[in-house]
């Protein structure tokens, strides 16, 4: 009976290796790392244009635009604390069992939506290292909380990608 248990265990995992839940530890790294930051709003949109600006130009009402003009707008504003409301929406999630299929629901939704917009893995890869540079700048930084935002990011970038290819996780 141990063996068949330790054995679905096992096959349940491997069904699905990257949806494992975050060790408390990393867990609270990810949030207190987080919580230096969101507040940020406007200055990690713009770090992000700023590094990548072809993630600019997917947007229509920043295309073409200089980031100077349009950093200081309400649009600006408002697209920005919508993404860094989903991530926060997503790290609230993040170590609590049963918010783990809310988890699913968010990124399959954000994949499927960025699906439709063209948005390919490279532009969200993009956004993920401008994301951790701005976090390396604005928190104390050491390689366990580096562990700790790639395992975030494993985990949520393994439902969205999943999306973008039109196999939402379940």
């Amino acid at each position: 009976m141990k063996f068949l248990i330790l054995a679905l265990c096992v096959a349940a995992v491997a069904a699905d290796p990257h949806w494992l839940m975050l060790p408390a530890n990393e867990v609270a790294a990810v949030k207190d790392t987080w919580n230096h930051i969101k507040h940020d709003e406007v200055a990690i949109l713009e770090a992000v244009f700023k590094a990548y600006p072809d993630i600019q130009a997917r947007f229509p009402k920043f295309a073409g635009k200089s980031l100077d003009s349009i950093k200081g707008t309400s649009a600006f504003a408002i697209h920005a604390s919508r993404i860094v409301s989903f991530f926060s929406e997503y790290i609230a999630f993040l170590g609590v069992e049963n918010t783990q299929p809310a988890i699913k629901t968010i990124l399959n939704e954000l994949g499927q939506s960025h699906r439709n917009r063209g948005v390919t893995k490279a532009q969200f890869e993009e956004f993920h290292q401008a994301l951790m540079s701005y976090l390396k700048s604005h928190n104390m930084w050491n390689a366990d909380i580096a562990h700790a935002w790639d395992d975030a990011f494993d985990k949520m970038y393994f439902v969205i990608f999943s999306a973008l290819e039109g196999n939402p996780v379940h």
